[in-house]
């Protein structure tokens, strides 16, 4: 058995010894993904294909992004504009001089002094009532159209508190300019009247008188909203008022010039002498006028037939020149007397 054994095992290793022999092949390495590696050589138009493959890939990247930042570009030009476009109906010329207008409004102009604090609170804030330079322009870049339109909204913000506060000033300056234009018409109105009554026979014309209560009559016929027409219903009615007046003071001047007349007419009448002649006496006789030796009865003297007599009385005293009828012929100032 034991024989048997070792016959078996000794015809094992002459069968073994053929094999170990000969040559012994390396072991194959296996690629990771199983693949069963091959020795056949790559194309050569493979790799001309897989760079043009990789630049298209690239080119599409390129061409992709671009037009994505031209959107963006696109974008942000439309973004600013519109945002300029909004700041400049806040900040045209038409509404900066409204606001001007309003901030040069002081705290005795307006109804509500807390307007006129607010509206310099909010030119303040906005660092001044200037004309805004923001622009927006295709040249620029993404970035800057950006920050131009943040600085455009940023402002239209604090221009809306701006337009906000001029409008309540401007309401409340135009509320007490109403109230105080009624308030002077009313006053207006009532001198006036005091003086329609108390011109009654007292001016040089009366046709004043008629504009007067004209004027006084179409002032309580205003029913408008507006300051602007009390103020101008105020200045015809003192217009009337300047002509009544007038006309009473040329009247009353006339009455003291009259009366004047009169007294100085009462004086001079009181003061003038009676003065009568006796005969020839109180006769001017002047010494080198010649006088006829026997004037003809009832006649008297004629002065044109002496032409040396009135230069004569000149000359002389001064008296009055009397015929021998006792009427004066030269000189006659406050002479009285007769025959």
């Amino acid at each position: 058995m034991a024989d048997q054994g070792d016959e078996e095992a000794e015809g094992l290793e002459n069968v073994s010894d053929p094999v170990e022999s000969e040559t012994v092949s390396p072991p194959a390495i296996m690629p990771d993904n199983g693949d069963v590696p091959s020795d056949r050589r790559r194309p050569k138009w493979l790799v001309p294909v897989i760079i043009a493959v990789i630049a298209v890939i690239v080119v599409a990247g390129l061409v992709g992004w671009r037009l994505a930042e031209n959107r963006q570009h696109d974008a942000a030009l439309d973004s600013c504009s519109r945002a300029v476009k909004t700041l400049q109906e806040k900040t045209g010329s038409a509404k900066m001089a409204s606001y001007r207008e309003a901030a040069d409004v002081n705290a005795g102009q307006v109804k509500d002094v807390s307007t006129v604090l607010a509206m310099a609170r909010s030119v303040k804030n906005a660092e001044g009532l200037k004309q805004p330079t923001i622009q927006c322009k295709a040249s620029m870049s993404t970035g800057d159209l950006n920050t131009e339109a943040g600085k455009a909204k940023k402002l239209d913000s604090k221009y809306e508190a701006v337009a906000k506060a001029a409008k309540a000033v401007l309401a409340s300056r135009d509320t007490k300019a109403l109230e105080d234009a009624k308030a002077a018409l009313d006053g207006k109105k009532d001198e006036a009247s005091k003086l329609l009554g108390n011109s009654d026979g007292r001016v040089a014309d009366n046709a004043t008188r008629d504009s007067l209560k004209q004027a006084i009559d179409k002032a309580g016929q205003i029913k408008d909203g507006k300051a602007k027409a009390y103020q101008d219903a105020a200045s015809a009615l003192q217009a009337a008022i300047d002509q009544v007046n007038a006309s009473m003071q040329a009247k009353s001047q006339a009455d003291q010039q009259a009366a004047a007349q009169a007294a100085q007419q009462q004086d001079t009448t009181q003061r003038q002498p009676s003065y009568r002649p006796s005969g020839n006496r109180g006769r001017y006789q002047p010494a080198q006028a010649p006088v006829p030796s026997s004037p003809q009865q009832g006649g008297s003297l004629n002065i044109q037939d002496y032409p040396n007599l009135w230069e004569q009385l000149q000359k002389g005293d001064g008296g009055p020149a009397i015929d021998n009828q006792g009427n004066c012929i030269a000189n006659c100032y406050g002479w009285t007397g007769s025959n």
